[in-house]
C-alpha cells in the first residue's frame, strides 16, 4: 500500500515592485487651471482697491496704520481664497502712507494670518494634501525647509497656503514657519507698498 505524501508547499510569487502610474494630463491641467484662478483672483482684487477714487482713498489716514494691520491680517487668514491683503498695501502706499511701515506691518499681520494654514495641516486635515501640488510643495518643503516658506511667501500667490499646511502636517518647528512667513510677506508687501506709492501721482 503505496503511502501518500504530503504535498510540497508551492513558492508563493514575489510582488512586483509598485511603479506609480504617471499623472493624467487631464488632472495636470485641472490643478494648474485652478491655481491660476485664485492667482488672478488675486490680481483682479488688487487692481480693483488700486483703482478705488482718490477722495475714498484719503480717508484711509482716518484707519491709518492700525487699518492696514487688521485688514492685511483678517484677509491673509484664508485658506485657497483669493486676498485683497495685496491691495491693502497697494492702496496705502497710494494714500501716502509711509511703504516701509507699511510693508513691515503688513508683513507681521498676513505671516500671523498664514498660522491658519500651518494649524489645519498639524492637525492631520487631508484638506488638499491629495493633489498634486501638495505633493509638489511637501517635496519643497521638505527638501529645503524654511526657505521654501520664506521664497513662497515673497511671491505674490496662494501656493503659500500649501506651504502651510505641508510644514504643519510634517512638524516643521512653528517658531522657523512663523519667521520665515513673516520676512517672505514682509519683502513682498515693502515692494508692493512702494509701487503704490510711485503710482499715486498717475492716478490724481
Amino acid at each position: 500500500m503505496a503511502m501518500h505524501q504530503p504535498d510540497e508547499p508551492q513558492p508563493v510569487p514575489s510582488a512586483l515592485p509598485y511603479t506609480p502610474e504617471p499623472p493624467a494630463p487631464s488632472h495636470r491641467l485641472r490643478d494648474a487651471g485652478n491655481l491660476l484662478l485664485m492667482v488672478a483672483g488675486t490680481l483682479l482684487l488688487t487692481l480693483a482697491m488700486f483703482l478705488v477714487p482718490i477722495d475714498t482713498v484719503e480717508q484711509l489716514g482716518s484707519f491709518g496704520y492700525v487699518g492696514v494691520f487688521v485688514l492685511t491680517l483678517l484677509a491673509s487668514a484664508t485658506i485657497f481664497l483669493p486676498s485683497p491683503a495685496l491691495g491693502a498695501a497697494l492702496l496705502a502706499g497710494k494714500a501716502g502712507l509711509n511703504p516701509w511701515l507699511v510693508g513691515l506691518l503688513s508683513g507681521v499681520a498676513a505671516g500671523l494670518g498664514e498660522i491658519t494654514g500651518y494649524l489645519v495641516g498639524r492637525s492631520g486635515s487631508d484638506l488638499a494634501m491629495s493633489t498634486r501640488l501638495y505633493a509638489r510643495v511637501e517635496g519643497w518643503v521638505r527638501q529645503w525647509g524654511v526657505l521654501t516658506v520664506f521664497i513662497l511667501a515673497a511671491i505674490p500667490s496662494p501656493i503659500i497656503d500649501v506651504a502651510g499646511l505641508a510644514a504643519g502636517a510634517m512638524r516643521l518647528p512653528f517658531y522657523k514657519y512663523l519667521i520665515a512667513c513673516i520676512l517672505g510677506k514682509t519683502v513682498r508687501f515693502i515692494v508692493v507698498a512702494w509701487v503704490g506709492y510711485w503710482l499715486a501721482p498717475v492716478f490724481e
